[in-house]
């Protein structure tokens, strides 16, 4: 069977035309509207090196659509889970699945119960389409915060896969934009993070309270009152690299919880956090195969990058 690979790069001549991504994929393939459904239903199309099923998902200049398909084969469109998926799916195998969360979900339900969660619709697409048992908590990402999350699709795969994470296994790695210059190009933050009755977290010295955290980072790029930084984790607790990066008088644009006056930005007029999951590492739980994911950055971050080294030229 001969895989036909089609390439697309959306420019500033083409944007207006081919603003949404099922616009683009239409044009890439010459198929009908149908047909482009059906390729995103089967993982045939990626967005910036990303398996998407997104049709409606907006395009910036810089874009990269890319497809590959069986031009002998007609792609029919998949049973719809009511409201959609509302995730994309990175990998998925017959023992896990690694989705890409948007920042808007809650990774899993908070003690009110919320309906709706990324948890919750991962395990509803494992049991109706991928016909398994659903699927299962490994770690999560705040609420704010997009990128690559991994399910087990068994209470037994999902603790193999934290048993990784509990001994730092793992590669993760993060971009974010942070207010401010920072001191030094490149470094480490260290505490012990505890919570409060607000179940806002913050650095404390007394460590039979707090949970060792460790987050090293690395300047990417400084732009007009802003940085882009990379961050990779040592350890995993919850809002680890806002508290820090915020107690450390650089708190990251658009959080809303620490240090939120100074994470205003008039220039970022979006409801989120300018945080995301980019790569996750680690190794296959039946096999032992590495397995090494990315995520391109999302559009609200690369717009901002873009005007910003405008302003700043």
């Amino acid at each position: 069977m001969a895989i036909l690979q089609k390439t697309l790069v959306i420019t500033e001549s083409n944007l207006a035309e081919l603003h949404r991504l099922d616009l683009a994929v239409k044009q890439l393939s010459g198929f009908s509207r149908e047909q482009v459904r059906g390729l995103l239903d089967h993982q045939c199309v990626k967005l910036n090196g990303a398996v998407t099923d997104e049709p409606g998902q907006p395009l910036s200049v810089d874009d990269r659509i890319e497809i590959a398909f069986d031009p002998h084969h007609r792609y029919h469109p998949k049973k719809k889970i009511r409201g959609g998926l509302g995730f994309g799916i990175v990998y998925e195998d017959r023992h896990l699945i690694v989705v890409e969360k948007p920042a808007a979900l809650l990774t899993v339900p908070t003690p009110k119960n919320d309906r709706g969660t990324l948890l919750e619709r991962v395990a509803n697409y494992v049991k109706i389409v991928s016909r398994g048992k659903g699927a299962f908590q490994v770690h999560r990402l705040d609420r704010g915060v997009s990128g690559l999350l991994i399910f087990g699709k068994t209470t037994e795969l999902a603790q193999m896969l934290r048993d990784q994470f509990a001994m730092h296994k793992p590669e993760r790695e993060y971009v974010a934009i942070v207010r401010g210059k920072l001191d030094k190009p490149e470094g480490m933050i260290e505490s012990f993070l505890a919570t409060d009755r607000d179940l806002n977290r913050y650095s404390t010295d007394d460590e039979s309270i707090g949970q060792h955290a460790v987050t090293h980072y690395r300047v990417i790029e400084e732009l007009a009152g802003a940085s882009v930084v990379q961050v990779w984790l040592e350890t995993g607790r919850r809002n680890q690299i806002r508290v820090h990066f915020a107690e450390a008088g650089h708190p990251l644009i658009g959080d809303q919880r620490y240090r939120a006056d100074e994470a205003a930005d008039t220039r970022w007029t979006h409801a989120r956090i300018a945080l995301h999951a980019r790569l996750l590492g680690l190794s296959h739980p039946m096999t032992g195969e590495p397995l090494r994911f990315e995520s391109p950055l999302p559009h609200e971050m690369k717009n901002f990058i873009r005007a910003a080294k405008r302003k700043s030229r």
